[in-house]
Formats: C-alpha cells, sequence, structure tokens
C-alpha cells in the first residue's frame, strides 16, 4: 500500500464524489478545521497526554499526498483537500483539544518531513511496516490490501504478482506497491523469465494516466483507491485477480514526538463515540474499519 486536477485520479471524477459527499470548496487550513474542531468533542484523557510544546502551539500540521481518492485527494475547488483520511485525521486532532492543518504533500516527502519536524503527523494510507517504524511511530486506524486494476479491453490474466513477468506496470512512488513490483521483477528474471517493467510516477495520478493511456498494462494501488477508480470509470477499468497483502494503515509521526499516546487515545474516542465508523461510511470504506488500533503494530 502507500504507505493519495489530474486525469482519473482526483480531477473529473474525484469532483463528483466529492459533490455527492457534500464536499465543499474553502481553505484546507481555515473554515473545514475550525468546523471538525467545534463539531468533535474534545476527549479529556486524550488532551492530556498531548504534549506541552503541541498543546502551546495549538495545531497539529497533517502532510497528506492528496492524489489517493478516495483517501485524500482535492475537491472540485482544486484547493480542498478532502477525503477519508482527512476527515479521521481532522476529528482525532479534534478530540486531542487541537486544530488540523492539512497541507498536501509528495507522498515519499512525508516520513522525512516528520523526521525534521516540518510536519507533526502524516495521514496518507500509509501502511505500517516494520521498516518504516525505524524512522517514525505509526498508531494504526485502517486496514487494506494491494489490487491489480487493468483497461477493461485487454485481456491481461493475472491472478496475482507471479503473473507480472513481461509485463508493464505502473506505481507510485514509495509505495509498497513499487517495492513489491521491483522484488518481483527481480524473481522472474532468476526464473528464466521476462522482467517486471516498473513505471514509477511521483503520484498516483501518473499512474492511473500511464495505465489508461496504454503505457502500462497494469496498474497497482490500495485496494480502497483501485475500487474506487475502476467505479468512476465507466466500464473503461476493471479489476483483476485478488487482492493481498492485507496490512493496516498507520497514523505516522516522528519518533522522538511522544505523540503517540495522544493520538491513539483520541482515536479510540473517536471510535468510541461513532465518528470513525461515520466517516468510513460517508466514504463507502465500511469493510477496512480496524477494531483494535495500537502503536506500531506491523507484522512484516
Amino acid at each position: 500500500m502507500r504507505n493519495h486536477v489530474k486525469p482519473l485520479a482526483v480531477g473529473a471524477l474525484a469532483t463528483g464524489l466529492a459533490l455527492v459527499l457534500g464536499a465543499c470548496g474553502g481553505s484546507a487550513s481555515t473554515s473545514g478545521q475550525h468546523q471538525a474542531r467545534a463539531n468533535a468533542a474534545v476527549d479529556g484523557a486524550a488532551a492530556r497526554l498531548v504534549p506541552a510544546k503541541y498543546k502551546s502551539d495549538g495545531v497539529l500540521t497533517i502532510a497528506t499526498d492528496a492524489s489517493y481518492a478516495p483517501n485524500e485527494f482535492f475537491s472540485s475547488d482544486g484547493k480542498t483537500i478532502v477525503g477519508m483520511d482527512v476527515d479521521l485525521g481532522k476529528a482525532v486532532v479534534a478530540a486531542m483539544g487541537l486544530e488540523a492543518d492539512v497541507v498536501n504533500a509528495s507522498f515519499d516527502s512525508i516520513l522525512p518531513g516528520l523526521a525534521s519536524g516540518k510536519y507533526d503527523l502524516g495521514i496518507s494510507s500509509f501502511t505500517d511496516t516494520k521498516e518504516r517504524e525505524q524512522t517514525v511511530t505509526f498508531v494504526t486506524y485502517f486496514t487494506a490490501g494491494t489490487s491489480f486494476f487493468v483497461r477493461a479491453s485487454e485481456q491481461v490474466h493475472i491472478t496475482g504478482l507471479h503473473s507480472l513477468c513481461g509485463l508493464s506496470v505502473a506505481v507510485e512512488k514509495g509505495t509498497t506497491q513499487a517495492v513489491d513490483a521491483a522484488d518481483q521483477s527481480a524473481k522472474c528474471t532468476a526464473a528464466g523469465k521476462q522482467p517486471v517493467t516498473v513505471e514509477i510516477f511521483p503520484d498516483q495520478g501518473g499512474a492511473n494516466l500511464a495505465l489508461t493511456s496504454g503505457r502500462a498494462d497494469v496498474a497497482m494501488a490500495d485496494s480502497p483507491l483501485a475500487d474506487y477508480q475502476v467505479k468512476q470509470s465507466k466500464g473503461t477499468l476493471k479489476l483483476v485477480g485478488t487482492p493481498y497483502g492485507t496490512a493496516p494503515y498507520g497514523i505516522a509521526m516522528a519518533k522522538d514526538s511522544h505523540l503517540a499516546r495522544a493520538v491513539l487515545a483520541a482515536l479510540r474516542h473517536v471510535q468510541s463515540d461513532g465518528e470513525y465508523h461515520k466517516i468510513l461510511a460517508k466514504w463507502g470504506l465500511t469493510g477496512g474499519a480496524l477494531e483494535h488500533p495500537a502503536i506500531n503494530a506491523a507484522k512484516s
């Protein structure tokens, strides 16, 4: 998984969803955040766990790559960042008694930005992995796998990663899909088969465009995003194979931020008051609900 106006990613296709769901214009760091805080109850236990420096600032900066609908993407105004991760991030921060400043950033720059102090939280469909836990701390909140999708007009037979030998695959830079595709290419070569041509793009929009334009044979993405793209394609794309690698998403933060306990308490509060499931239902993602969030829960 990842672990976000572009063709098939967050432009016209995302616009329809944004309109249906009531995503409105306005600055992501002004009216939307103030409203999110006003509508959410502060959890005293979570607020008490917030380190003093964040309490004094009153604001947590959330970085997300807004090219990954329906998890994070730009609304029809081209400015406001919306999506499941954005709503959940705002709710969690509000439960801590703080305000959220949501900013767009390239996916592969977010974790380094947390380590350098540029951002406070990274909420951008990050898969919690052991490798990533070496540099950041995660609080898990959702589960997703990886899906394959292709042009509906093409007869591409894919049942899993082993089927990618000899094909061109579009993926986003810095994702687990990019790693998986590269690893599979090495396995194909070792088995005497044609390698995988891995086409890596700065954001998911570029990967989607490569598929629809015929530059790539198949695209890989987190299952929620792949499902959304196919539904919005009006029959031009289709899912193939079986999703694999189900694992938790995590809210990321610098290891020395001491925010994890506060974030975990706030997330549990958002779950207990029903807001968590309302957010997932709003975006059609209830299938990924995680019952027991935890700190650094990666299995691999």
